[in-house]
This record gives C-alpha cells, sequence and structure tokens, in this order.
C-alpha cells in the first residue's frame, strides 16, 4: 500500500534564481491531480501524465528566461520535483525504494527503473530522429531527469526499447517514469527504517 503513515508526505520547494522563479508543492500520497504552468506546454502535459499515472498530486507554476531558450526552466523543473520527492520522503523509512514500468504506447515501448538510493545516477537511451517537439528541444529532456536523480538522489534508468513517434515516446516515458516513482515511493509495513542493511540511505 501507499499510505503507510498518519504523517502526510509532502515536499514543498521554492527556487528563484536570476533565470527562473519555481513554486512547486507535492504530495506522494495523492489522486493524481495537478495544477501545473511551466510556460512550456508540452512539459505541463508530460507532467499530467506522470501525475495521473504515479498518483501524485503536484501544483507546480514557473517562469523562466524562455525568451533565450527552455534549458534553464527544464533544468530547474528537474532540480525542484527532485527536491520536492526527497523531502517528501524524509529518511525514507519503510518505502520500497525499488520502482519499475514497462510501459506501452502505441508503437512504443518505454522502460523505466528506478532505486531511490542516495545515489545519482541517470542512464538515459532514448534516441528521436526529431530534433523538436513543437517548439521544444527535444535534447533537454534529459536535463529534466539529470536534474531530478540528481537532487532526488535516485539511481534512475530509461530506456525506450523501440518506437518511432516522438511524442510517443516521451509520453510513455512519463507514465512509466511516474508509475515507477510511484512504486519506489509506496510503504510496506514489513520494512523497519530504510531499506537498507547498512540501516541509512
Amino acid at each position: 500500500m501507499k499510505k503507510g503513515g498518519s504523517v502526510a508526505r509532502i515536499g514543498e520547494v521554492d527556487r528563484k534564481t536570476k533565470e527562473t522563479k519555481i513554486s512547486l508543492k507535492l504530495n506522494i500520497d495523492g489522486r493524481g491531480k495537478s495544477d501545473i504552468s511551466t510556460s512550456i506546454p508540452f512539459l505541463d502535459h508530460m507532467l499530467e501524465l506522470m501525475c495521473a499515472h504515479g498518483f501524485f498530486d503536484i501544483t507546480l507554476k514557473a517562469t523562466g528566461d524562455i525568451k533565450v531558450d527552455y534549458h534553464h526552466t527544464m533544468e530547474d523543473i528537474g532540480i525542484c520535483l527532485g527536491e520536492g520527492v526527497k523531502k517528501a520522503l524524509g529518511d525514507k523509512g519503510k518505502i520500497k525504494r525499488y520502482g519499475q514500468a514497462l510501459l506501452p504506447m502505441d508503437e512504443t515501448l518505454a522502460c523505466v527503473v528506478l532505486d531511490i538510493s542516495n545515489r545519482p545516477h541517470l542512464v538515459y537511451n532514448v534516441n528521436v530522429e526529431a530534433r523538436k517537439i513543437g517548439d521544444l528541444d527535444t535534447e533537454l529532456m534529459k536535463e529534466f531527469f539529470q536534474g531530478f536523480a540528481i537532487h532526488s538522489g535516485t539511481t534512475l534508468h530509461i530506456n525506450i526499447l523501440y518506437g518511432q513517434n516522438t511524442h510517443h515516446i516521451f509520453e510513455s516515458i512519463f507514465k512509466a517514469f511516474g508509475k515507477a516513482l510511484d512504486e519506489a515511493t509506496s510503504m510496506d509495513k514489513r520494512i523497519e527504517g530504510p531499506l537498507s542493511t547498512k540501516g541509512i540511505l
């Protein structure tokens, strides 16, 4: 089960730099509700999918120097999401820690596997022919997930096994990411403290 205690697992982050201003509130034990406005419509759509399929409640408002490009905003939103997850999980007591999802989207098959280990690392095997989807550079998706992995302390593997349509590829990734993160953050009453023989994550 996901809900395992009386303490709400909520992470709030406010980040302001010369390049971006971001406010995020994340409820790990949500129902998939989202209120997201990042000034990047395609990212809004992807994050809404992540919330719906991972059952996370997120309120996210972001503004940035998108007149330059989307790089800073994409990266900083990943950073804030990672920090939000880390805050919400606290000492990571009783969480399953590992999560995985193999998810199809029409002709595309995505595999996302993660370990909330406090050992941040990203493996990203996503090859798309299109350099842009709308006006968003597709290479910036990696920057988003890199920011998340580093600031949440997560080992994150994202692999597209096959696929052609760029929209389908990223939709399958974000849905699988939501499901894998949902599994990893779920609580198991059999676990005492963090799931590690070291006694700490």
